[in-house]
């Protein structure tokens, strides 16, 4: 059936919509999703993309801008998805989109940063949540988006 916004701005939805997203930048996993043990504990909430400064950021999925702008003196990109899902984009070099944007899957959102401060080489940080709690981003990726990224050993004559 249509969706429907629920209370927030946030869909209602059977759930997220794994394996159906696009990656947002063409790079490595540098850094993979790491769970915090305690809402507050260190951890990691989204993977490190590699992406050279000022690569085009892509939407994910298609959605709505929640929030594009500074926090804490970066910039920052979160989309609310038709399954429920948020999505964010951190340490960008620019911001192109603006809160309430309607977007398609793949529209250009963003520039790509240095990333994580003191961490080489520049990369996007990309998170996801869903109902308010932080989930591995790798699950929502299309596996297809992984050809040249995943690197085989050659088979050994036996």
């Amino acid at each position: 059936g249509p969706l429907t916004a629920g209370t927030g701005g946030v869909y209602e939805s059977p759930g997220p919509a794994y394996g159906t997203y696009a990656w947002p930048v063409r790079g490595e996993v540098l850094r993979p999703y790491d769970p915090p043990e305690t809402p507050f504990g260190s951890g990691h909430r989204g993977i490190d993309i590699s992406a050279p400064l000022g690569e085009p950021v892509r939407a994910a999925q298609e959605g709505t801008v929640a929030f594009a702008g500074p926090v804490g003196g970066s910039l920052f990109v979160s989309i609310d998805h038709p399954d429920g899902v948020r999505t964010t984009y951190s340490w960008l070099s620019e911001v192109r989109v603006r809160a309430g944007d309607r977007l398609d899957r793949g529209a250009v959102i963003a520039l790509s940063g240095a990333g994580h401060a003191g961490v080489d080489p520049p990369h996007l940080h990309f998170g996801a949540r869903f109902a308010g709690e932080y989930m591995d981003p790798m699950l929502l990726l299309r596996e297809g988006s992984l050809v040249g990224l995943v690197r085989l050993a050659p088979l050994e004559d036996t």
